[in-house]
């Protein structure tokens, strides 16, 4: 993770006019992002410094400029109250719906593109028709500011909204009050939904809190790695990573699925806004004091070589037959000694790489003394467990495969059936959760059972046969006696005679 973040590149600043409260990428191609500041909203590409289109007809400050799924219309709320929406090829608002009382900080589009959810200072979350610029329905429950909120991409009438009186609610259109209300126990400044739908991060105060909707909002994880109020959430294009920013002047980079902190960002002033484009391409951050700081990933290097024009024929035979004189002197050079994959990997102390390259086909198939031997030196190195752990269905079934059709050959079996044995102690919880892992162990059942039954034969065979060598060796010596006593009988009756 470490390598995969510091890949973007020196970050280019953007002076805006006042702090900037939201930043959102377009959900479609070029990937253009508005930026919410002060009573304007600028649209910038990708690589623009200097923005591509401006809406600025707020009489005061403009709050949560947000893209539809479709990148056509942008909706944003403001200090009066009102909320506007904005065709992106037009200037002039094309609605305005009016009905908070104060400012409106959270707006959003429903899934089904033709609905938006607001929330405001008035404690009032609202539902909205677009066509007809009408409000549907009006839910007072919050008992303060309602500073956030976020729409399910899954289902078209779910909505959440978060407050500062502490609460997270979620509304279903259908009916007329919330369906869920979780207690976050600080003000929340920031609500996510995963794509998935199951899933709800709330952020307030130093907490990060992670919540199973489909458990009835029970708490998952709770996350206290800010020093001050965490203000924004974003996830990353694949839903694998949570970013999180805060007034502390740190981004956080949490793994959904162990929700440990695997990066952190650090910036010059506290933390407002926060955004990730659709590819992970763009890392945009808002701040307090109007500066917007834009980090792109560093192209991949093309590893195609460029194609150089080969030498002539003559460059290689040149002074071949080149004879030496008397007072000439002879010049050895050392032979480079160039290393297997293999062996450099042993060399970095990559344990498991170095066994992945010895499983290859090339390998594995054709000398698999040398796959032998590198297990062999990972056992004497201590690190072969930690090798042989952490792979997945395709990879332990390649292990089994491997130790099954040779574990039976004498030269390898005493460090295949230590291999054996750490595969069967690593993965005997996951026993029953893949068929095909399953299978392989089976097998490897199967085969070392037959090779014990061999073994039990062989020794009954050496049995006999040690019995049978032990009778022609008594014959034999008996056979021997008998001729030296026929010998000396002959030879005294010679004597008397």
């Amino acid at each position: 993770d470490t390598l995969y973040w510091r890949g973007y590149k020196t970050p280019v600043q953007i002076k805006e006019f006042g702090a900037i409260n939201k930043i959102d990428f377009s959900p479609v191609s070029p990937y253009n992002y508005a930026v919410t500041a002060s009573s304007r909203i600028h649209i910038y590409g990708r690589y623009s410094q200097e923005p591509i289109k401006t809406f600025s007809r707020f009489k005061d400050a403009a709050y949560c400029a947000t893209y539809r799924d479709d990148g056509k219309l942008l909706i944003a709320g403001s200090e009066e109250g009102s909320i506007r929406l904005f065709d992106i090829s037009g200037r002039a608002p094309l609605r305005q719906f009016d009905g908070h009382t104060k400012a409106v900080h959270a707006v959003g589009f429903l899934s089904d593109k033709y609905r938006i959810f607001s929330g405001g200072d008035d404690y009032s979350s609202n539902l909205w028709d677009i066509p007809s610029a009408a409000e549907i329905v009006s839910y007072n429950e919050h008992l303060d500011y309602v500073r956030c909120g976020c729409a399910s991409k899954l289902n078209a009438d779910v909505f959440v909204t978060g407050s500062y009186d502490h609460t997270v609610k979620v509304f279903d259109a259908r009916i007329k009050k919330s369906v869920m209300t979780i207690e976050h126990g600080q003000p929340v400044e920031s609500v996510l939904l995963f794509p998935s739908g199951g899933l709800l991060v709330s952020a307030g105060g130093r907490y990060v809190k992670v919540w199973d909707i489909l458990k009835g909002g029970q708490l998952l994880v709770s996350l206290k790695n800010h020093h001050k109020t965490v203000t924004c959430l974003c996830l990353n294009s694949s839903g694998q990573r949570l970013l999180s920013g805060s007034l502390d002047r740190h981004v956080k980079i949490y793994s959904t699925t162990s929700y440990k902190v695997v990066h952190s960002f650090n910036y010059a002033t506290s933390i407002l806004s926060l955004a990730l484009s659709p590819e992970d391409e763009t890392i945009v951050v808002g701040m307090t004091n109007g500066v917007l700081n834009v980090k792109h990933r560093k192209p991949e290097e093309s590893k195609a070589k460029p194609q150089n024009k080969r030498p002539a024929y003559r460059t290689y035979i040149k002074g071949r037959n080149y004879m030496p004189k008397q007072e000439d002197f002879y010049v050895s050079k050392p032979r480079k000694c160039v290393l297997r994959k293999y062996d450099k990997l042993l060399k970095s102390f990559q344990s498991s790489k170095a066994l992945d390259a010895v499983l290859e086909p090339q390998i594995r198939l054709c000398t698999p003394e040398v796959t032998v031997a590198v297990m062999q030196e990972l056992n004497r190195r201590g690190t072969l467990r930690s090798a042989l752990a952490g792979r997945d269905e395709k990879q332990i079934s390649l292990l089994l495969t491997f130790v099954t059709r040779r574990v039976i050959e004498p030269r390898f079996t005493p460090i295949l059936v230590t291999v054996a044995d750490m595969i069967t102690d690593i993965y005997q919880p996951v026993v029953g959760q893949s068929a095909l892992v399953d299978k392989q162990f089976l097998r490897l059942q199967e085969a070392i059972r037959k090779e014990i039954d061999y073994q039990e034969e062989l020794l009954e065979v050496l049995g006999m046969m040690d019995a049978l060598f032990a009778t022609l060796t008594k014959k034999k010596a008996s056979s021997l006696e008998e001729n030296k006593s026929n010998g000396l009988t002959k030879t005294l009756e010679q004597d008397m005679s």
